[in-house]
């Protein structure tokens, strides 16, 4: 392997999503402690950037989805008379394909062609290493853009920047030493959601078993609304209802806090895992093994073999390994009492 120049210009290509932002946080941090001379741009969305503000070291250029073509025009301008020595185009989509012409750089790094697509290997010149037999995380994948540019593997770390005021926010609602369990409502996706009246069973066993605190956590959509106040209805003690209430820094702020926080696959699944919060994912419409918490695989809830058996007649291991099942009610063969006994296996693991 050839050791990397440690002068190196970088420009990061990853606009979205939520948790995608997050894991590319790790990327970042090794190529600061491993290149402390480079020079990092990341050209993000605005709403990730809203996430990321405050991350040390990096320089971000906003692009507006909704407004793409002004924003490229924009970012044209931006980087007029720039050469990067390296593009690291980490995004499948037309949308970024479009902003990667807008880059000019000596290497254009991207994804390995088995994991291409929308005509990706158009606008890069060198490939990440293929994934190894069996699949890997999405955040290993990153991480090999690491490897291309000369570093050894490295396990990935990170450390989320969450100011002052919003750590202040999250002692404000959660107090002090009180076990508080999150439950994050709802997914992007509509068919990624679990349904609130088995939300509503889980948290009632956590508070009448574990004597756990429990407060409810999402953004401000009517559905995620409307599941907050149907899991109230159904629990017959107090929840600490925050859905459309905070921002992103205080969430970060919150799930640092937290014992425990559940959810269906979500940026905010990936954001706890940055903060290094334990996650008792729910997967069925997508496969933890790759999407999962990262560090928190071993407390998912894994029915994606059951979800391919019975929605595409053959088993998870014969499917393409980026395959989504989003089916309507596939996140029903995630059982309630599924999620209990991980929840009661964590807790009981937490204590010894």
């Amino acid at each position: 392997m050839l050791s990397p120049e440690p002068h190196l210009d970088l420009c990061i290509l990853r606009l979205s999503a939520m948790g995608d932002a997050s894991h590319v946080v790790a990327v970042v941090q090794r190529l600061q402690r491993d290149l402390p001379d480079a020079r990092i741009t990341w050209i993000i969305g605005k709403l990730e950037h809203k996430l990321l503000q405050g991350l040390p070291g990096v320089e971000f250029i906003e692009v507006d989805k909704k407004r793409l073509w002004r924003s490229i025009g924009k970012l044209r301008k931006q980087l007029a008379g720039r050469c990067f020595d390296a593009l690291l185009h980490m995004q499948i989509s037309l949308r970024a394909n479009v902003v990667a012409t807008a880059v000019s750089a000596k290497r254009r790094i991207g994804m390995d062609p088995a994991r291409s697509k929308d005509f990706h290997g158009l606008f890069v010149s060198e490939r990440i290493r293929p994934a190894p037999a069996g699949g890997e995380h999405v955040v290993d994948a990153l991480m090999a853009f690491t490897e291309k540019l000369g570093l050894a593997v490295r396990k990935p770390r990170w450390e989320m920047p969450i100011p002052d005021e919003a750590h202040a926010f999250a002692r404000e609602q959660l107090g002090g030493e009180q076990r508080w369990l999150g439950v994050n409502l709802c997914a992007s996706h509509a068919l990624r959601n679990w349904a609130p009246d088995r939300q509503a069973a889980l948290i009632q066993h956590a508070i009448e078993k574990h004597q756990m605190r429990v407060v409810l956590l999402g953004g401000r959509s009517d559905t995620e609304c409307q599941f907050a106040d149907e899991i109230a209805q159904r629990v017959s003690h107090p929840l600490l209802d925050l859905v459309g209430k905070d921002t992103l820094k205080q969430l970060l702020a919150l799930l640092t806090r937290l014992k425990v926080l559940i959810s269906p696959d979500s940026g905010p699944m990936h954001m706890a895992n940055a903060v290094g919060c334990p996650v008792i994912g729910l997967h069925a419409a997508s496969n933890p093994r790759r999407s999962g918490a990262y560090n928190s695989q071993q407390w998912a809830v894994d029915r994606y073999d059951d979800a391919a058996r019975k929605y595409r007649d053959r088993p998870a291991d014969h499917l393409s390994w980026g395959s989504k099942i989003e089916e309507p009610g596939v996140m029903d063969l995630v059982q309630t009492d599924d999620v209990i006994q991980t929840l009661d296996r964590f807790l009981a693991r937490a204590v010894n």
